[in-house]
């Protein structure tokens, strides 16, 4: 395995750059300077969500990176989410409009269905009355017609177990270019890349450190000692491994963080690569899946009443 893997390619054809910024949990007067950090230390691809928070921050920092001319609008990728509150037909194309606004770009790189799950219209927060029965393929064809006018360069969906993804794969005119969802050595997905590698969606990794900085999550994903082991054994991070993982098994990836030393560390991936050997190990690793979606899940509102559900038995 080489040590290069910058870009892999979308069933667009487009060239989707393998390691990106993840801005989820990266609070307002702290993501913006990450975001210009980033970017001046070699990321293309800047993840983000309108419900995040802080696409009106990242806006300002990206008109004044292509101003300042540190990188070209057509060099960056700009990945967006619609919200669970705007699966309606008729309010996709409203959400995409207000995310472009707060983000001062004219189009979206890629824009995603950020979970398989509806909320009422305008409510706020993850009250379990406000849950109500998703209508993907409605949700779907609003999200084409974005495609289809160029303000969504690339659409795809987030959080869909195999099952989801293939069922929207079944009624789809323009299939899903991604299913980004949580992947690092201690989840690696075995059933859905399965799928993916299949049918020419590409899997992107979030959490792929396991969300560290996550408080409300007990996470030892960079403890394992399989990792350790390797990454003494390369001279490397425990987190570069982990990524360097991710990308020799064919998915990019999406490390958040906030600080400039981490940020520079985690984009110190290419150039080398953990041999076969080593990389066997892995295969070794427990697997249990860190985010459950267990908000989305309740035993009267909306679809799913188990965990189990939500994730069709992927857990």
């Amino acid at each position: 395995m080489s040590g290069e893997n910058r870009f892999f390619e979308l069933n667009t054809g487009a060239k989707f750059p393998s390691v990106g910024l993840g801005t989820w949990q990266s609070h307002p007067g702290l993501v913006g300077e990450a975001v210009a950090i980033a970017i001046k230390l070699g990321y293309r691809h800047i993840d983000c969500a309108q419900v995040y928070g802080n696409e009106k921050e990242i806006g300002i920092v990206l008109k004044k990176m292509f101003e300042d001319c540190v990188v070209k609008r057509e060099d960056l990728w700009i990945t967006s989410k619609l919200w669970c509150t705007d699966h309606a037909p008729e309010d996709v194309p409203e959400a995409l409009n207000k995310t472009l606004q707060d983000l001062q770009l004219d189009y979206l790189d890629l824009y995603l269905i950020h979970w398989p799950v509806r909320m009422k219209k305008g409510s706020v927060g993850f009250r379990p009355e406000n849950l109500t029965q998703p209508d993907i393929p409605g949700t779907w064809r609003a999200m084409e017609a974005l495609y289809d006018s160029g303000k969504a360069r690339a659409i795809g969906v987030s959080n869909f177990s195999t099952k989801k993804l293939g069922d929207l794969l079944e009624i789809a005119r323009v299939p899903p270019a991604v299913n980004q969802v949580e992947c690092h050595p201690s989840w690696d997905q075995r059933k859905l890349r399965a799928l993916c590698k299949s049918r020419e969606v590409h899997l992107s990794g979030y959490s792929p450190l396991g969300s560290p900085g996550t408080t409300w999550l007990k996470s030892d994903v960079l403890k394992h000692p399989v990792l350790n082991m390797v990454a003494e054994k390369l001279g490397k991070t425990p987190a570069q491994v982990a990524l360097r993982w991710g990308l020799q098994m064919g998915h990019s990836v999406l490390p958040k963080s906030t600080h400039e030393s981490r940020i520079k560390e985690n984009f110190d991936v290419f150039g080398w690569s953990i041999p076969e050997d080593l990389f066997a190990k892995f295969s070794e690793i427990e697997q249990a899946r860190l985010l459950r979606g267990s908000s989305f899940v309740h035993e009267i509102f909306g679809p799913y009443r188990t965990v189990g559900e939500m994730w069709d038995g992927e857990i």
